[in-house]
């Protein structure tokens, strides 16, 4: 028997979360974009759709352009237009700092739950 860990406990209540969540669950690529919209929102950068897409790390720039568009019609981002029309700054929107403070919440349970037990 392995000792209890608070990120594999983090973890499940990430899944039960998104279990009872009615959207649709986001994958990887979609996560990961918007925790670095996320990052760079709560370090006050503002970030385009050009710095999303260049992230060559996550995939080809046709997979993230895929995944910038879902998250837009997901709700998560919504696109302001700048002064250049070419460039697009994305914004994160109510329902990306509800999903923060969901998975803040689980990862504050997860530590509460064995720091507790200790």
């Amino acid at each position: 028997m392995t000792k209890p860990n608070s990120y594999i406990r983090f973890l499940k209540l990430v899944d039960v979360l998104n279990t009872k969540s009615s959207i649709r669950r986001l994958d990887s690529i979609e996560a990961l974009l918007l925790n670095s919209i996320m990052i760079d929102d709560q370090a006050g950068r503002s970030i385009l759709v050009g710095d999303l897409i260049n992230l060559k790390l996550l995939g080809s720039q046709a997979t993230l352009h895929k995944r910038v568009t879902n998250l837009r019609s997901l709700g998560y981002i919504s696109l302001i237009a700048q002064s250049d029309a070419r460039k697009k700054r994305v914004m994160p929107t109510k329902l990306s700092y509800k999903r923060l403070e969901s998975l803040s919440s689980c990862m504050e349970q997860a530590t509460k739950a064995l720091t507790s037990k200790a």
